[in-house]
């Protein structure tokens, strides 16, 4: 076991006009955690609100899922790195479940399954989609995700080691992609799933879901 001594890691959260969803998730963030808030542009005062409730905030210019996660992942100082939505999908509160295997050196990468906890939670079109991709990342690694679940926790060096360079949203893909191809343990644990706080960017409309899939599969390609 590996003995990681408090602040466990940091908290990578990509925001863009998350305002409203902030204060739910950064009030949910375990102790020995700190909240690294990337903000992506907002026009809501996302940034504000962060501040005000103790997150260290990043301001990223270029718009793009990857690049607000790569900044966040620079500004990380921690030895363990979480990368998590702030939209109140998901409940800060499961990370040191879902940290346990890297802190205690049993996996390299351990991404939560997501499973939808209420209805609406995870739209038809969005799950379609990840499951789609899930099936091309297994034939492309060989590793068996069922889910490219945004929640995830690594350590810091080897993340920046993988040179990743998508600044779009398939930054998480060429995460697993080039853990694989470096041999790293890859786990799954499974999450709830809940309906989102705001507007969605991205995986609430067809659009942004095809836009996703189409950054991924270029990433696979």
């Amino acid at each position: 076991m590996t003995d990681i001594q408090p602040p466990y890691g940091d908290l990578v959260l990509p925001c863009l006009n998350e305002a409203e969803a902030l204060p739910w998730v950064l009030d949910r963030v375990p102790d020995g955690w700190r909240a690294v808030v990337v903000d992506n542009g907002s026009t809501d005062g996302s940034a504000a609100v962060a501040a005000a409730r103790g997150a260290v905030v990043v301001h990223e210019s270029r718009r793009g899922f990857g690049a607000a996660c790569h900044a966040g992942l620079l500004a990380a100082e921690a030895e363990l790195v979480a990368f998590c939505d702030c939209d109140a999908t998901l409940d800060p509160g499961a990370l040191p479940r879902v940290a346990a295997p890297v802190r205690e050196g049993r996996a390299d990468l351990v991404l939560a399954r997501r499973r939808p906890a209420a209805r609406g939670a995870w739209p038809l079109h969005a799950r379609a989609g990840n499951l789609a991709l899930a099936r091309m990342v297994r034939r492309r690694t060989g590793v068996p995700l069922h889910d490219l679940g945004p929640l995830r926790v690594a350590r810091r060096r080897p993340l920046l080691d993988l040179g990743l360079t998508d600044r779009r949203s398939g930054y998480p893909l060429q995460m697993v992609v080039r853990a694989a191809d470096e041999g790293w343990r890859i786990e799954e644990t499974e999450v709830p799933y809940l309906p989102r706080t705001g507007e969605s960017k991205v995986t609430g409309t067809w659009r942004g879901t095809w836009h996703a899939v189409r950054d991924m599969r270029a990433v696979l390609r």
